[in-house]
């Protein structure tokens, strides 16, 4: 019989750490089970202690749903679902330097991520998290009201094309893919999350392009406005690292961003993201073109 997770909350919007499990294990269902109920209750989760390698990482992420290969940065040879995130003591620049939501350019985006600290820095080096269903309650209803009628272009356009300013190209990451193969995808303003019914912005500063139908000029006020609402610190928790700690993020109602300040030093992490099972992606897909009439 699995033993009940032991389960810490540790902000108002988001976020809880989990103890009493070894995620290298191979767990029961009810195991898995009640780990994606506190993924979708908390919408960020953490685990400390872990001891997973590449192989391990990539058979829990695949306990939730296919595994994502990412179109434009390049996988580990042996795991192709597996980015290695490294930033040496040199590097500037690091990945994920911004609020975002992970793949939310593509047309079926990822629910979930799963980062893995290998080494992490002395000091600094947290990653933020911010929760888009607490930033969509706050709304006033009128504001709630007109952003469900509207949807949103999303594409990786401006971090990975040829003419982009992702950190990426400047640390040997595999960018070339970009090139001729981005492309645009429209997704709800307001997402409704499939598995609690609870609603959530769905754009990010990194991804969305405009307002689907108006002009990029015509969007920029009203996009400004709600990622500078989205960042509140009342919807936000904060995550401190350690070597053996994972992450476990839903990118349907989260935005999270990797803070760069820990100068010369050394942070490696391992990342899977998690795509939904087919028949979930294909009934959200649906619900998309209902939406668009």
């Amino acid at each position: 019989m699995a033993q009940p997770l032991k389960i810490r909350r540790l902000a108002g919007a988001l976020g809880a750490e989990i103890s009493g499990v070894d995620l290298s294990q191979d767990l029961p269902d009810e195991t898995i089970a009640a780990i994606r109920r506190a993924l979708v209750e908390h919408q960020v989760i953490f685990f400390r202690d872990q001891d997973l390698t590449p192989a391990r990482q990539t058979a829990f992420g695949a306990r939730f749903g296919p595994l994502n290969i990412h179109p434009y940065v390049a996988g580990m040879a042996d795991h192709p679902e597996v980015m290695e995130i490294v930033k040496e003591p040199e590097d500037r620049i690091n990945f994920g330097g911004g609020w975002h939501s992970d793949m939310s350019f593509l047309q079926t985006p990822a629910i979930g991520s799963i980062l893995y600290a290998v080494q992490v820095p002395e000091f600094g080096g947290d990653t933020l998290f911010a929760s888009q269903a607490a930033a969509y309650d706050a709304l006033s209803p009128g504001l709630k009201a007109t952003l469900e009628t509207l949807s949103a272009v999303h594409s990786a356009s401006r971090e990975y094309s040829a003419q982009g300013h992702s950190a990426q190209k400047r640390k040997g990451m595999s960018v070339a893919e970009a090139d001729g193969y981005v492309g645009e995808y429209v997704h709800p303003v307001v997402l409704t999350h499939p598995e609690t019914g609870r609603k959530a912005l769905y754009v990010n500063p990194a991804f969305t392009l405009r307002i689907d139908g108006w002009k990029t000029s015509e969007s920029k006020a009203l996009l400004d406005y709600l990622f500078n609402h989205c960042r509140y610190e009342g919807f936000t928790c904060r995550f401190t690292w350690a070597a053996g700690s994972v992450a476990f993020w839903d990118n349907r109602s989260v935005w999270h961003f990797a803070l760069n300040d820990y100068p010369g030093q050394r942070r490696h992490m391992r990342r899977v993201t998690v795509d939904p099972w087919p028949a979930m992606a294909e009934q959200a897909r649906e619900v998309e073109l209902a939406r668009a009439g």
